[in-house]
């Protein structure tokens, strides 16, 4: 029998890169509705502060554990300090994720690639691997949230290659998840948020700052970096507004969809579905399915 979480006080909620950005944002919504919030991070003294200010905020319950979601041993001991500390966890956001420099996919280095799949489905997997059978051993209704992307989730923009390819395999794993967690009558939903609605004004466009030594890019990066900055001015030169989303309005988004059992918590859900079925019909006489950005801002 599947079950539903039908509030958020007095549960326990944990968010993987949640010090900043969509995370933040999350970990703040989560603590105003009343719910011990665990935030883990990569960047300590974010974590810290985060944890401060969203605690003071709210007068919630918020504790950071530094946790690196690329290393399994670093997940499973944030699973042990979280059921050790709060004995459950009812909700699960796998949030943390990375960004490499666009380039052309033979112009991608290997440590491109491994240090963006190392944390945006290896640190999806990490979580799953070290937090669903605790949460299926204590028995209560709880729910899982993977953070993908439409691109890559719904249509890849094809100069991000590395990253669209770590965001659709989040997708297929997210869907995997939940067929597998039904068939088993655990009483544990499961989500895939696909952020959305305009720029999104986060970290991940400064992803460089938390990347590895170890995993430095083998050659200079092609291309300038990308900022929110520079895509505004950009689509302004061609007389285009691109708006930046709100946070706070993602947040809110998933609580609900959480709530309500949403699979796919997104905004903007029916403009993905017209990209779907229109990659279809691609598909359908043979051509390639991507969709390309009609305004030329994000090739």
């Amino acid at each position: 029998m599947t079950g539903r979480l039908t509030g958020f006080a007095g549960r326990t909620a944990v968010v993987t890169g949640g010090a900043s950005g969509i995370g933040r944002a999350l970990a703040a919504e989560f603590a105003r509705e009343g719910a011990t919030v665990v935030i883990a991070d990569v960047e300590r003294e974010a974590l810290a502060r985060t944890c401060d200010e969203l605690s003071g905020a709210t007068g919630a319950t918020v504790a950071g554990v530094p946790a690196d979601v690329s290393d399994p041993a670093s997940v499973e001991a944030l699973a042990e300090t979280v059921y050790a500390r709060f004995g459950a966890a009812h909700v699960l956001v796998n949030n943390a994720g990375v960004g490499a420099p666009s380039a052309k996919v033979w112009e991608t280095t290997p440590n491109d690639w491994r240090w963006v799949h190392g944390v945006n489905v290896f640190g999806v997997a990490h979580g799953l691997q070290s937090f669903v059978p605790r949460m299926l051993a204590g028995g209560e209704p709880g729910h899982i949230v993977n953070t993908s992307s439409g691109d890559g989730a719904v249509n890849p923009m094809p100069g991000a290659s590395v990253y669209a390819a770590s965001k659709a395999a989040v997708a297929t794993l997210t869907e995997c998840l939940a067929a597998q967690l039904a068939e088993s009558g655990a009483p544990i939903g499961v989500s895939l948020f696909l952020p959305a609605g305009g720029l999104l004004d986060t970290g991940l466009w400064t992803a460089d700052r938390n990347r590895p030594e170890r995993l430095a890019r083998e050659r200079p990066r092609p291309t300038p970096a990308v900022t929110v900055a520079g895509l505004r001015a950009t689509a302004a030169e061609k007389g285009w507004d691109l708006p930046v989303q709100p946070l706070d309005e993602l947040a809110r988004a998933v609580l609900d969809g959480i709530l309500q059992g949403t699979y796919c918590i997104t905004v903007g859900l029916d403009e993905a579905v017209a990209t779907l079925h229109e990659r279809a019909g691609r598909l359908a006489q043979g051509r390639s399915p991507t969709v390309t950005d009609a305004h030329g801002i994000l090739a």
